[in-house]
């Protein structure tokens, strides 16, 4: 366990909010350290663009947000292609899964959490950070890999986690 100032950890996904209530969701949980762990950072249509980098960066800013782009911890083509053959073989897609399978976890763990160093993670997004989000596009965050990071980093600072959902 790392010693440190009690900090808190959220995740929260775009999928079923709308703009402002996405926003709301992070001012009413007192984020102020935003974790965007995708990889390609763009959203498909109207509905989303506000998740689109450069909009949500802007608006994070102007609501006194940190924004951080953490590329290395969101899953690699191979370990997403696991997600999708599972996703396949279980009759799902992927807003509708609500789970991530073994097979994408351990892949998951292997190439992004085996090496996270939950200290220099810390260092990086600030030394005076009290809540932390992490971001990604699934609405339910058992369905996601940024509920992974989120325990990782929970178990090493034995830190609760609260899932934002809309």
């Amino acid at each position: 366990m790392i010693p440190r100032m009690k900090i808190e950890i959220v995740t929260i996904g775009v999928y079923g909010f709308t703009e402002e209530g996405f926003f709301q969701a992070l001012i009413d949980h007192q984020v102020d350290t935003f974790c965007d762990v995708r990889q390609r950072r763009g959203m498909r249509g109207a509905q989303y663009a506000f998740a689109n980098s450069q909009r949500l960066q802007e608006r994070l800013k102007a609501l006194g947000i940190r924004y951080h782009h953490f590329r290395n911890l969101a899953p690699s083509q191979a370990t997403r292609a696991q997600q999708k053959l599972a996703d396949k073989d279980a009759g799902t897609t992927k807003r509708a899964r609500t789970v991530l399978s073994p097979a994408f976890i351990a892949a998951y763990t292997e190439e992004c959490l085996s090496n996270f160093d939950s200290r220099e993670f810390l260092e990086e997004v600030d030394s005076d950070a009290k809540v932390i989000a992490f971001f990604c596009v699934e609405r339910d965050p058992t369905a996601c890999h940024r509920s992974l990071v989120a325990e990782k980093l929970a178990g090493d600072l034995a830190a609760q986690i609260k899932h934002i959902t809309p």
